[in-house]
């Protein structure tokens, strides 16, 4: 049985390398109600993931050519984008090799967090030349919608206002709202 998995881990490392497109079904650990897919264009070098789980759906773009990654809530009917980092985001062939033993495999899970925050009322909508710098792919999610910029924090105590959007099972965003401190 060892032998198999290793072989199916492999053809997965090369396939991943050589395909352009790639199309993953991604269940949510424990979760019947939360189903994800994503599909990665190597050539472009974006992946493209879509998570649906009722009210707390969203669609994701990590963009590595730009080097940014934007996430569309849809129950708070906004974007939310911020940069790469490259020390908590996996390569694009990481997250593709990920996705096929949790896919193939069903038993993988080695999911990561991060945790980011934007803040209320400074949202903007995307000009000419922000599009330019996001990309066309982030352009297409989110044209139209108010535009958030994330930033990078640490895990919060009280997450109930947090909304979680990513890679079911591999990569995980805890997107919450950074609270004003009144003076």
């Amino acid at each position: 049985m060892k032998a198999f998995a290793a072989i199916f881990i492999l053809l997965g490392v090369f396939w991943t390398q050589t395909s352009a497109l790639e199309s993953y079904l991604l269940p949510g650990p424990n979760n019947e109600y939360v189903t994800g897919s994503m599909t990665i264009d190597n050539k472009k070098n974006y992946a493209d993931v879509h998570v649906r789980s009722g009210m707390y759906s969203s669609d994701t773009i990590f963009d590595y050519q730009h080097g940014y990654i934007a996430t569309r809530l849809f129950s708070r009917h906004a974007c939310f984008i911020m940069k790469i980092d490259k020390a908590s985001i996996p390569e694009l062939q990481e997250i593709g090799r990920q996705a096929f033993e949790r896919q193939t495999m069903r038993k993988i899970y080695s999911p990561r967090v991060m945790w980011v925050q934007f803040q209320s009322g400074n949202a903007m909508f995307g000009s000419i030349r922000e599009w330019l710098r996001y990309g066309k792919p982030i352009e297409q999610l989110c044209k139209g919608l108010p535009l958030y910029k994330l930033s990078k924090s640490e895990p919060l105590t009280n997450s109930n206002s947090c909304a979680s959007a990513g890679i079911p099972s591999i990569l995980g965003i805890n997107i919450c709202e950074r609270l004003r401190e009144n003076y």
